[in-house]
C-alpha cells in the first residue's frame, strides 16, 4: 500500500475476527518497532507480547479495551535506561516520547499488513503492575491489540473529520 493511503485510511479497529496473525506477520510488527528511533538511539522500550489465556486474562483485570484480539502488544519502558535531561525547572525522560514512536512504528506496520490495531492507554497501572510483577524502573506506556477487523468493523464516526491545514500548520 501507498504510504499517503496508509495513513490516511488507517483507523483504530474495535472490533477483531478470529482469522490468526502468522508468525511471520508479527515479527515485522516487532520489528518494525525494533529500528524505530530513540532518543539518542538509548531504546529503552520493551514490547511483551501477549497471546496466552493467562496473559491475556491478566490484562483483561487492568483493562477493557481488547475488543476481542487475540493478541495484545504490551509496551512497556525502562525510565533509568531513557534519556534524561534537567531543563530549567523541568526535568524531562524521554520513556514516553520513544514509546510513542516505537508503537506508532508498530502501528502502521500492522495497518500496512491489512492487521488491524487501537492505541490504548485506558487502563489501570496498579493493576497491570501487579499482574506482571513490574518492577519499579519499569513504565507501562500503552497496548496494541492487534487482529484482522471483523467484517462489521469500521471506523470511528469521527475518524475522517480533519481540521483544515490552515488551523494546523502556519509559517511564523
Amino acid at each position: 500500500m501507498e504510504y499517503e493511503q496508509l495513513i490516511k485510511e488507517r483507523y483504530s479497529v474495535r472490533k477483531f475476527s478470529d482469522k490468526e496473525i502468522s508468525q511471520e506477520e508479527l515479527d515485522k510488527i516487532l520489528d518494525a518497532g525494533r529500528v524505530a528511533p530513540t532518543a539518542k538511539n538509548l531504546q529503552p522500550i520493551k514490547v511483551y507480547v501477549l497471546r496466552s489465556e493467562d496473559a491475556l486474562a491478566k490484562m483483561d483485570k487492568a483493562c477493557k479495551c481488547r475488543y476481542g484480539s487475540k493478541i495484545v502488544l504490551f509496551i512497556v519502558a525502562d525510565k533509568t535506561k531513557a534519556y534524561t535531561k534537567d531543563y530549567i525547572k523541568v526535568p524531562y525522560n524521554s520513556f514516553e516520547m520513544d514509546a510513542s514512536i516505537v508503537m506508532t512504528h508498530m502501528m502502521l506496520e500492522a495497518s500496512n499488513l491489512g492487521i488491524g490495531n487501537v492505541w490504548v492507554k485506558a487502563f489501570n497501572e496498579d493493576i497491570i503492575r501487579e499482574e506482571f510483577n513490574l518492577p519499579d524502573n519499569i513504565e507501562p506506556v500503552a497496548l496494541l491489540p492487534l487482529g484482522y477487523p471483523a467484517d462489521d468493523a469500521e471506523p470511528n464516526y469521527r475518524h475522517f473529520e480533519r481540521i483544515s491545514m490552515k488551523d494546523f500548520a502556519e509559517e511564523i
